[in-house]
């Protein structure tokens, strides 16, 4: 079989694996900064442990790769860590290890993935007696030194049922009945089996680049540098982040939602609606005390960040209504009004204009206008027009008295660069608001907080847009890029962090997501993305129950029927 690897031809024999191959080519060095962890066939990822040919025995799980091959035309394109998706291969990896070596340390003990804060990942534990970090490595050390091939078995979806009811394992016992399908694949290494939702590396020694700190009530694992990755991260603490992280995992224990299962049962007895109703009621309750906190301190202005997708419009909508129960004059601003004419932005290496960079934004004269609105001046605002990509000057003055509070929404808003120097600290309250979705597939496997933004977005750009899928997954990664470099730096300078996260939106999403899932072709490069999100989704019951959602929702941003957008 001809193959075309990284633009060069190469035979397949038979039973030859692409790690075999790839080896063949020179390229494997026992480096996680150069070698290839993964490869991507006609838009699909695949374990390099797959053989795109094979003499006898054609076994089902690889009739996935062959028709991969035939309509890629035999094109392969290796992933190295450095990709998004060669650092989920890595992830998936690190996932497997730690649950093995924590079973083999621990066997009674219970493990759950929690949250990522900054570069690390957080794995709650229990039931471990004395419970250590240190202990963890040496055992994920070992594991790793050993280079444990991880080859996927299919059983029957019942037989794997069985397996994790006998195993104490309820979580995933429970998720898997959902499952469409008759059969599952698992990873297996003696008597432990776990799966985890895509593709790993083809054994246990790829994991090369890693520390395994102490937390409370389990442990942190940490990245690789996503620049340098033969380096590990030098990991930050982020208690603001921590902690609302937490408060989400409360919530869910609060509302018994902590699950897909849990979820799902909800959604089949009809009681999501309550589940509505309650996370509806911690979101008005959290507006109202941080409603409390602004006007407790005599703020005069909010500035309010966070990332694409997270409901920053609804949400500085709804804190205005918070704060006019107390008597203030809530005042919109977006920062999107003082963008640079788009003319006058210089592209960057590439060419392309960066509008996520915040050069886009004018910050000296905003950090003019904001300083002489909290002196009491007056000043005309700007107006952005999109359509001519100019900034305008409508004549739309504004003056603050003594009731009046403006809220600043913005990508930027937490970017200290936009505060002008001597500014009284006390008249700026900092809000960072992101969705940081505490639901989890089972205690292995969580649903990272960038998937609701994704599905969110992807829902929102069709609905008042008309995008598709395609073009929502084009501009993702390039989004995603310039909120790590000018979003979260900056988070933990809030005053108050808000977890826009619903347990139940997932759910609704479902219907209103689903079938544009279906337009995308094998062929398309974002084939991969969409897998991955119908990967989950399919474990996920649709609710219909639209109707029940609050037209202030922050939901209703990305579904429709916000009552903040008519006129």
């Amino acid at each position: 079989m001809k193959l075309i690897i990284d633009g060069r031809e190469v035979t397949a024999l038979a039973d030859q694996s692409l790690l075999d191959i790839i080896r063949e080519m020179g390229l494997v060095t026992g480096k996680l900064s150069t070698d290839p962890i993964a490869a991507k066939i006609a838009g699909d990822v695949f374990t390099l442990n797959y053989i795109p040919l094979r003499e006898k025995d054609v076994r089902p799980d690889s009739e996935r790769v062959r028709e991969a091959v035939a309509a890629s035309g035999g094109v392969v394109r290796l992933i190295r860590y450095s990709d998004p998706a060669g650092a989920e291969v890595y992830t998936r990896t690190a996932q497997f290890v730690l649950f093995l070596a924590i079973e083999q340390l621990w066997p009674k003990a219970e493990a759950t993935m929690s949250f990522t804060v900054g570069s690390g990942l957080y794995v709650k534990v229990s039931g471990a007696k004395d419970f250590s970090a240190e202990a963890l490595r040496e055992r994920v050390d070992k594991i790793v030194e050993e280079n444990i091939p991880l080859l996927r078995r299919r059983i029957s979806t019942a037989e794997a049922i069985e397996y994790y009811k006998n195993n104490g394992q309820e979580d995933k016992a429970r998720l898997l009945s959902y499952r469409p399908l008759s059969t599952f694949d698992v990873y297996k290494h003696g008597d432990f089996a776990d799966y985890y939702y895509g593709e790993v590396a083809p054994s246990t020694g790829y994991l090369r680049s890693y520390d395994i700190l102490e937390a409370e009530g389990g442990f942190i694992f940490v990245f690789p540098q996503k620049k340098s990755p033969d380096r590990v991260s030098q990991y930050k603490e982020q208690p603001n982040l921590f902690a609302v992280c937490n408060e989400g995992k409360e919530w869910g224990e609060l509302m018994e939602c902590e699950t897909v299962a849990d979820l799902n049962e909800l959604v089949e007895g009809g009681k999501i609606r309550e589940l509505i109703r309650i996370n509806e009621a911690l979101h008005e309750k959290k507006f109202s005390a941080i409603a409390d906190r602004i006007c407790a301190r005599g703020a005069k202005a909010v500035m309010l960040a966070g990332p694409s997708s997270s409901g920053k419009t609804t949400s500085a909508n709804r804190l205005s209504t918070q704060l006019r129960v107390h008597g203030k004059k809530p005042i919109l601003m977006s920062l999107d009004d003082y963008y640079v004419d788009r003319d006058k932005i210089s592209p960057g290496p590439d060419g392309k204009v960066d509008l996520e960079h915040i050069n886009t934004i004018d910050t000296e004269l905003f950090g003019q206008h904001l300083d002489m609105l909290l002196r009491g001046e007056e000043v005309e605002l700007p107006s952005f027009n999109f359509k001519t990509g100019r900034r305008e000057w409508l004549g739309h003055k504004l003056r603050l008295n003594e009731k009046s509070v403006i809220i600043v929404e913005g990508l930027h808003a937490m970017n200290p660069v936009l505060l002008p120097e001597g500014l009284d600290p006390t008249l700026v309250f900092r809000l960072f608001v992101t969705p940081l979705l505490p639901l989890n597939l089972d205690n292995h496997n969580r649903i990272p907080s960038s998937y609701l933004r994704l599905l969110r977005r992807i829902v929102r750009d069709y609905e008042t847009r008309g995008a598709s899928v395609a073009h929502t997954l084009d501009m993702w990664q390039s989004v995603r890029a310039g909120e790590e470099r000018w979003i979260y730096p900056f988070q933990e300078n809030a005053d108050v962090m808000f977890n826009s996260s619903t347990l139940y939106e997932i759910a609704v999403l479902k219907k209103h997501i689903f079938p544009l899932l279906t337009e995308v072709e094998p062929s398309d490069e974002c084939y991969d993305q969409v897998r991955s999100v119908v990967k989950v989704l399919n474990f996920v019951h649709e609710a219909d129950v639209d109707f029940e959602i609050p037209p202030t929702s922050l939901v209703r941003e990305f579904i429709g029927g916000n009552t903040f957008y008519k006129k």
